[in-house]
C-alpha cells in the first residue's frame, strides 16, 4: 500500500470523525473574536475641532477595559472613521463600519445632517447608533430603538436660548442660521420663549459657503434687533461676526458653544467677538465620571461632545456585558437596564460597571455629561446648560444652570 493511499484514508477517517462530533454553536466558535465598536466623528470639516478629542476619549475607555480583561472575555476593537462633517462622507464611512468592519455600534455622530443620513443605515442593519446631534427630527425617525442621543434636543436648546436672551433685557431677536435639520425647530422654540414675554423674533436662513454676508446683515439691521442669535458653525459664524462688527451693531450677541470656541476667538480681532455669549449643554463638572475622563485623556476641560461620547462607549460596553452578546439588538434591549434601572447600582465607569454586571446587579449609570436617562424615543430626560462669554479674548464661565 502506497503512502499516498494511507494518507488519503487517514484524511477521510479524520473527516468522518469530525462529522460525528456534535455541532458547536457559532458563538462558541467565535469566542475569541474581538467586539467591534465604531466611532463616526468629524475629524475634518466644521466639526474638526471636536472629533479627534472625542475619539481619544473612546480609545482611552477601550484601552482601560481591555487592560482589565475586556468584555465577555473578549477584547474590544475600536474602528474610527471621519465623517468630514458631511452627510455624503458620513454615509460612505457608515457603510464601511457596518458592511466591512461589522461593528455592533456606531458612536458620536456630530452634525445633525450626518446623523439623519446615517441613521437609516443603522436601523436597517440593526446596528446601534449613539449620537451627540440635537435636531428634533432625529429621534422622531422610525429607528425602532436603535438610536439614543446624549445631546439635548433642539426644542430644549431653543427654549434656553430664548429665555437667556430675555434675561439679558432683549426683546427683538434676529436668528441667523444655515439650513440644517435643527434650524426651524431652534427658531420656533426661541420664538415661543420670546413671545411669552412680549418679545419678537425674525429668521434668516443663509448660504453657509459665502465669503461675505453684507446683504444678510443689511436685512438683519432693518429688523432693528437688540439681540442677534447665531445658529451656524464656526467657519460661517466667523465671517458673519466680522460683517456684523463692520456694520456698527452694538447689541447682544448669542451663539452656540460649539461655534464660538476659543479657536474662533483667537482667529479674529478681539473687538469682533468681545462680549459674545455662548450656550452649550454642560458636562457634569465635579462628578467622579468627569474627573475620571479628565485623567484618562489629559484634557483639563473636555467639551460637551467628548463627555457625551465617553458616556456612550461606557453604556454600550455595559449593555453588551448585561446582554451576554454583542449584537446591536442586544445593546438596544439593554442600554436602559444599565443607564436607568430603578434601584440599580450607581456606577460612573465601565470598569466598576462590569464588576456589578458580573455580580448580577442592574445598573444606574451617571456619567461625565450628566444623568444618562432616556425617553422611549431616545432623548435624554434632563441636562444642565453652560453659559459663557468672551471676555478679554478668553471664553469665561458666567454660570451653569
Amino acid at each position: 500500500m502506497t503512502d499516498h493511499t494511507l494518507n488519503r484514508r487517514r484524511l477521510l477517517g479524520g473527516a468522518a470523525a469530525l462529522a460525528a462530533l456534535p455541532a458547536l454553536p457559532l458563538r462558541a466558535l467565535a469566542q475569541g473574536a474581538p467586539i467591534k465598536i465604531g466611532t463616526l466623528t468629524p475629524l475634518t470639516g466644521a466639526g474638526g475641532p471636536y472629533g479627534p478629542v472625542m475619539v481619544k476619549a473612546v480609545r482611552a475607555v477601550v484601552d482601560q477595559v481591555n487592560a482589565a480583561g475586556g468584555v465577555l472575555g473578549r477584547k474590544v476593537e475600536l474602528v474610527s472613521e471621519d465623517d468630514q462633517t458631511s452627510p455624503e462622507a458620513g454615509v460612505r464611512a457608515a457603510r464601511k463600519l457596518i458592511d466591512v468592519d461589522k461593528v455592533s455600534a456606531i458612536l458620536g455622530t456630530w452634525a445633525s445632517a450626518v446623523t439623519m443620513a446615517v441613521a437609516p443605515l443603522c436601523w436597517e442593519s440593526k446596528t446601534f447608533l449613539a449620537t451627540v446631534s440635537g435636531a428634533d427630527p432625529i429621534t422622531q425617525l422610525p429607528h425602532q430603538g436603535y438610536l439614543i442621543r446624549t445631546q439635548p434636543n433642539s426644542t430644549l436648546q431653543g427654549r434656553k436660548f430664548g429665555e437667556f436672551t430675555l434675561q439679558q433685557g432683549a426683546k427683538r431677536a434676529f436668528f441667523l442660521a444655515p439650513q440644517t435639520p435643527f434650524t426651524q425647530s431652534q427658531f420656533d422654540n426661541i420664538t415661543v420663549a420670546m413671545k411669552k414675554a412680549g418679545g419678537e423674533t425674525a429668521l434668516l436662513i443663509y448660504d453657509d459657503k459665502k465669503p461675505a454676508y453684507r446683504t444678510e446683515i443689511d436685512e438683519l439691521l432693518r429688523f432693528k434687533p437688540d439681540a442677534v442669535i447665531f445658529g451656524g458653525y464656526t467657519p460661517d459664524t466667523t465671517v458673519m461676526l466680522k460683517d456684523l462688527y463692520r456694520s456698527g451693531y452694538a447689541g447682544l450677541k448669542v451663539a452656540f458653544g460649539y461655534s464660538v470656541n476659543q479657536k474662533l476667538v483667537e482667529s479674529v480681532p478681539a473687538e469682533v467677538v468681545e462680549k459674545t455669549y455662548t450656550i452649550a449643554p454642560s458636562p457634569a463638572e465635579g462628578s467622579r465620571a468627569y474627573d475620571n475622563l479628565v485623567k484618562l485623556i489629559g484634557v483639563a476641560a473636555p467639551d460637551p461632545y467628548t463627555t457625551q461620547i465617553y458616556d456612550q462607549v461606557n453604556l454600550v460596553l455595559l449593555a453588551i456585558a448585561t446582554a451576554g452578546e454583542t449584537s446591536g439588538t442586544a445593546i438596544r434591549d439593554n442600554v436602559r437596564k444599565v443607564s436607568q434601572a430603578p434601584g440599580g447600582a450607581k456606577v460612573d465607569n465601565a470598569i466598576d460597571g462590569l464588576k456589578a454586571v458580573a455580580a448580577k446587579q442592574a445598573l444606574d449609570y451617571d456619567g461625565a455629561s450628566g444623568p444618562c436617562d432616556f425617553t422611549d424615543i431616545g432623548d435624554i430626560t434632563d441636562c444642565k446648560f453652560r453659559y459663557e462669554q468672551v471676555q478679554g479674548g478668553k471664553i469665561t464661565l458666567v454660570r451653569i444652570a
